[in-house]
């Protein structure tokens, strides 16, 4: 079984599909992207200390940067995930000065809490430090 840090190192590539019929609020004919966990584990890294974004801004950041109308939201949750668990992976081995501030995204609240490995505690921590509302 894979690491999550070997899953967020896999060698996906960036995709762009145009939606044949409306899916998720997104029209049918939406040029939609398709990121990859490596991406947006360097989209969170550039995240200023202090500051939070909303996984609906960092969509829309990846949909602008990547000339597409839409960021596929079902992709995006399963690779903030794995960019959560590798950067956990790290906090637990003791590397956690280089591990990825996935707190600037993922609110407290939000229904991908659910699924991951670690405490929401974590990440109310995490953004407390930080003063992230």
């Amino acid at each position: 079984m894979q690491t999550w840090t070997e899953k967020l190192n896999c060698s996906k590539t960036p995709q762009k599909k145009r939606l044949e019929k409306s899916v998720a609020g997104m029209p049918a004919g939406f040029l939609m992207y398709i990121s990859t966990p490596l991406e947006i584990d360097e989209y969170i890294k550039k995240i200023p200390y202090g500051q939070g974004v909303s996984v609906q801004q960092m969509r829309d950041d990846l949909a602008k940067m990547n000339k597409a109308d839409c960021t596929c939201p079902l992709t995006t949750g399963i690779f903030l995930r794995i960019v959560a668990e590798a950067a956990f992976e790290k906090i637990n081995s003791g590397v956690s000065s280089n591990s990825t501030p996935f707190w600037r995204v993922i609110d407290p609240r939000a229904s991908i809490v659910k699924k991951l490995s670690f405490d929401r505690a974590l990440i109310e921590k995490m953004r407390d430090e930080e003063s992230i509302a």
